[in-house]
């Protein structure tokens, strides 16, 4: 990996050195954007997982019984939530559990819908929540359908069934069939994926090696295109990794996978995805935040290499980008999780470029569930996210930090300021957004404006909280960010971020 990090490091625009005794630098430049960012960052992701008696969409979103049901029997608790956090698109019904599914189990009246096993998962799926339910909650929290499509045990006819069913006028018998069952008008879902890490041998079902899933994902794209030209695709990337606990390939196995899914979709998908939890689970606070974060970094970096080599080979191709459709800090609890699950976010900021559509899994572990009462609540990361996707739009800008740095297992000289700066032309704002992962130490930094100058006042929100502290629906109120004003004297803001920190600063620049 040592061979990676130099490229990482500079990508990150983050150059770390001792400066015992001396402040940290943060430094921004507001005419050098380096990529626009796509809203469709801040999606979401659900799959109805089953073990034992518990499933985290029966249940947790759909509970017909509830007081807190809507009509279409989901939770309004959670519709309510995502809409403040502005959610832009959803990803369904899988994940895993897409390798075995029949779109046509889920449709048509509830009672009447085959109750299947779920190989995937284990459990019993009742598919009383289908395409026209995950329409339905799509629509009610005001954000797009990402449909996930069967190409492993699934046929040809499948994906195309499905996409007249959603998408196609009354005249033929899908379309006329979503129309008996009550939704005369197509859906018109543009988003549509090729499969679900087909790549991952030891736990997927109906894997197929990369000549063979590019064969058929490009024949279904084609299909697809040609009953609606307006459809886009993503493409499955990498989810295998050498370090995963499955994992036995050699090293570079998943740089191979993408490499021929992008040469052989290049044109055809709109965009490769990326499935990357935190792997790095063992060893110290340090190691993990070092290893974990730079390796996103990594996957980021070399799946773009590998895009722009087609883009400069085929220039009039349509473009391909990356899709993070899977992401998180698994692994890891509290708010040290949340201090990963920030630093995700900010990597898709730093490279907006290419980066153009991201999914949380799960959309319901954005809120966070009080076990004596089953309410839910909204925790310390639900209110960074919101800070993202409320407040993080325009163009990414070229930034420079220099801070003192910290070494993982794998990953060295990693800077304990992680930091993106935005820039909207349309309000004149800077938004700088910085995650200090030093647990124990705050730090001190002076930020300055490489172009322009800045007014006197900047706004600061701030959420700190301890990496042991157990998170409480009582101190709901408290985990919302603590805003403040700071002063800029000659040109530059100097603040103090605490340890184990998020924070972002709004400033606007002249």
């Amino acid at each position: 990996m040592k061979r990676l990090v130099g490229l990482i490091a500079v990508a990150l625009i983050l150059q770390g050195s001792a400066l015992y005794g001396q402040n940290a630098v943060i430094r921004f430049d507001k005419d050098r954007a380096t990529g626009e960012i796509d809203r469709n960052i801040y999606g979401v992701f659900m799959e109805p997982i089953g073990r034992g008696n518990y499933n985290i969409v029966y249940g947790p979103l759909y509970d017909p019984s509830s007081p807190l049901a809507n009509a279409d029997g989901f939770r309004t608790d959670v519709i309510d939530a995502m809409r403040e956090l502005k959610i832009p698109n959803m990803r369904w019904p899988g994940g895993n559990y897409i390798s075995n599914y029949n779109w046509q189990d889920g449709i048509g009246p509830k009672e009447q819908r085959p109750v299947r096993i779920d190989p995937a998962w284990g459990g019993r799926d009742t598919n009383h929540v289908g395409t026209d339910e995950w329409v339905a909650l799509n629509r009610a929290i005001g954000s797009e359908n990402v449909v996930c499509l069967n190409l492993a045990f699934g046929d040809v006819d499948q994906t195309r069934f499905w996409l007249e069913y959603c998408n196609l006028p009354t005249g033929s018998y899908y379309a006329d069939l979503r129309a008996k069952y009550g939704h005369p008008e197509p859906y018109g879902i543009k988003y549509w994926c090729l499969g679900n890490e087909v790549d991952g041998k030891p736990w997927i079902m109906g894997h197929l090696d990369a000549v063979d899933y590019t064969k058929k994902a490009y024949e279904v794209a084609k299909l697809l295109r040609a009953l609606d030209k307006d459809v886009k695709f993503v493409a499955s990337g990498s989810s295998w990794y050498e370090n995963s606990p499955n994992g036995t390939t050699p090293r570079g196995a998943w740089i191979d996978w993408n490499h021929t899914i992008v040469k052989e979709l290049y044109g055809m998908a709109d965009y490769i995805s990326i499935h990357r939890y935190w792997e790095y689970s063992a060893g110290d606070y340090y190691q993990r935040m070092a290893d974990n974060v730079m390796d996103v970094e990594e996957k980021i970096l070399v799946t773009k290499s590998l895009i722009d080599i087609e883009k400069v080979n085929y220039p009039a191709k349509r473009p391909m980008y990356i899709s993070f459709d899977e992401w998180g800090a698994n692994g890891q609890g509290g708010w040290m999780k949340a201090l990963g699950d920030a630093q995700y976010l900010n990597a898709f900021v730093r490279h907006s470029d290419v980066v153009k559509m991201a999914n949380y899994t799960m959309m319901t572990s954005l809120l966070t569930t009080d076990r004596a009462s089953g309410r839910n609540y909204k925790g310390p990361f639900f209110q960074i996210y919101k800070l993202y996707s409320n407040n993080v739009q325009g163009s990414t800008i070229d930034s420079y930090v220099q801070c003192e740095t910290f070494d993982g297992e794998v990953y060295k000289d990693v800077p304990y300021l992680n930091v993106t700066c935005v820039y909207s032309p349309e309000t004149g704002e800077v938004l700088i957004n910085v995650i200090n992962v030093n647990k124990d130490k705050a730090i001190t930094a002076d930020i300055e404006a490489v172009s322009g100058s800045y007014d006197r006042k900047a706004e600061v929100r701030t959420i700190a909280r301890a990496l042991d502290e157990t998170f409480s629906i009582a101190n709901e109120k408290d985990y919302e960010p603590k805003i403040t004003t700071e002063n800029v004297k000659d040109g530059r803001l100097t603040h103090t971020f605490p340890a184990a920190s998020f924070t972002q600063i709004s400033l606007t620049v002249k």
